[in-house]
């Protein structure tokens, strides 16, 4: 929270609160990033982290859905193409509901650069596994966005969303 009231953001990006696709690391950071969203607005929660400030809105990052997975999967497959993808797949309930995205924000041309912040996190990625082999060529044609869950908003939107800052560009 302390670090809200610093940096002052005005929008938010998270996990929901499975995580993802599940991991226990993201489910934290959604428990203390939603508790930090919902305190830091307020004065009289920890007046030592700070002036109050309030931010406009609060997304889950829709990225690592099952969803994605299977378009992904399924497209691969379909044009003779090993997705990689299988055993991701398997490791997600069969009862995973579909996810709700109230924004998703076309960004194909950025995937490259995503692709490389991932590959920063060496000790955690793979570069030769999983998601990482899909063919980008084909992900563009599915699924050429980032896609995200308006989980709380102090300002009026307009659903759905093309741009996590909608609503706030005239006011803030």
């Amino acid at each position: 929270m302390a670090l809200i009231r610093e940096f002052r953001p005005h929008v938010i990006v998270t996990y929901d609160e499975t995580g993802g696709y599940p991991h226990p690391d993201h489910v934290r950071t959604h428990e203390v990033t939603a508790a930090a969203f919902d305190a830091a607005g307020d004065a009289g929660r920890h007046p030592e982290a700070g002036p109050p400030w309030r931010p406009a809105k609060l997304y889950y990052h829709g990225a690592l859905s099952k969803a994605w997975f299977q378009a992904l999967h399924d497209a691969m497959t379909a044009r003779g193409l090993d997705s990689g993808m299988r055993e991701v797949l398997a490791e997600f309930p069969d009862d995973v509901p579909a996810p709700e995205f109230s924004a998703r924000v076309p960004c194909a041309e950025y995937f490259p650069v995503r692709d490389r912040a991932l590959l920063a996190h060496a000790t955690q990625i793979d570069p030769n596994a999983g998601f990482m082999l899909h063919d980008r060529d084909v992900e563009r044609l599915v699924w050429p966005t980032e896609d995200y869950h308006l989980a709380r908003s102090h300002v009026e939107v307009t659903l759905p969303e093309e741009d996590l800052f909608a609503g706030l560009r005239a006011g803030r």
